[in-house]
């Protein structure tokens, strides 16, 4: 007798400074035809967090879904281990910073907030973090539902994190996007211009990409509209996976 085909799994992978539930709203969305692992990671360099991820998934079959920092390392852990993943869902991702000036002021950039969150204490952190212009647009509410899991951070970790998997330190893979030969989808919020851009890019340079922009929301959509960011997940995952389940 034949093995039943195993359902795909959904890896979420959150942003910097978040703890795996930060997606539970949007896996929630998902009900009970997509199992989900809300990763919490316990390393903190670039090399352990792929690694983490590849553990996660397990041997093939599973969809990763990341989030800003988590999204760009999903990405690259898609580009070392293509085989291993059946999609993979970015939100509020870029492939990387192009330019090497700009590049290198921005790792300059990131060494110097290290730096900086190695004297600090977590609340200072956080309350510097929340204030920062790109999550403007987000709701009072909202921001404070995130400060636990980011006060449970620890400095010295979200400082090597920077270090080793900051905008600045990771070479850019725009010209590697047409090995994917996976389903891609790349979500931003439309008030978000630069990574809705990045979004749309993504979804042309890969075979089988799709870009979506989710209205009324910034950076974090999957946070601040997460019916939206979980029905195009379901969307996604039954247009590209839903035949492993019948």
């Amino acid at each position: 007798m034949e093995a039943a085909p195993r359902t795909p799994q959904v890896v979420f992978v959150p942003g910097f400074m978040q703890p795996g539930d930060a997606w539970l709203p949007v896996a929630e969305g998902l009900g009970q035809r997509y199992p989900s692992v809300l990763l919490d990671h316990a390393g903190h360099t670039y090399a352990a967090r792929l690694a983490e991820i590849a553990q996660a998934a397990g041997e093939s079959g599973s969809v990763l879904c990341g989030y800003s920092l988590g999204g760009r390392l999903a990405l690259h852990a898609a580009l070392r281990e293509p085989g291993r993943y059946a999609g993979l869902v970015l939100i509020g991702t870029s492939a990387g910073i192009e330019a090497p000036a700009i590049r290198a002021a921005r790792a300059e950039a990131d060494a110097r907030l290290a730096a900086w969150m190695e004297t600090q204490p977590i609340e200072e952190i956080v309350s510097i973090w929340e204030r920062q212009p790109l999550f403007a647009d987000q709701a009072d509410a909202l921001v404070e539902a995130q400060r636990p899991g980011r006060l449970a951070q620890d400095p010295r970790s979200l400082a090597l994190l920077l270090r080793t998997a900051g905008q600045g330190a990771l070479e850019p893979v725009w010209q590697r996007l047409d090995s994917l030969s996976m389903p891609v989808l790349a979500i931003a919020g439309a008030l978000d211009d630069r990574y809705r851009d990045a979004a749309r890019r993504i979804a042309r340079a890969v075979p089988d990409g799709r870009s979506e922009a989710i209205e009324h929301a910034g950076h974090a959509p999957h946070l601040q509209r997460p019916e939206t960011a979980a029905a195009l997940l379901l969307e996604f995952l039954d247009q590209h996976l839903g035949e492993r389940l019948v």
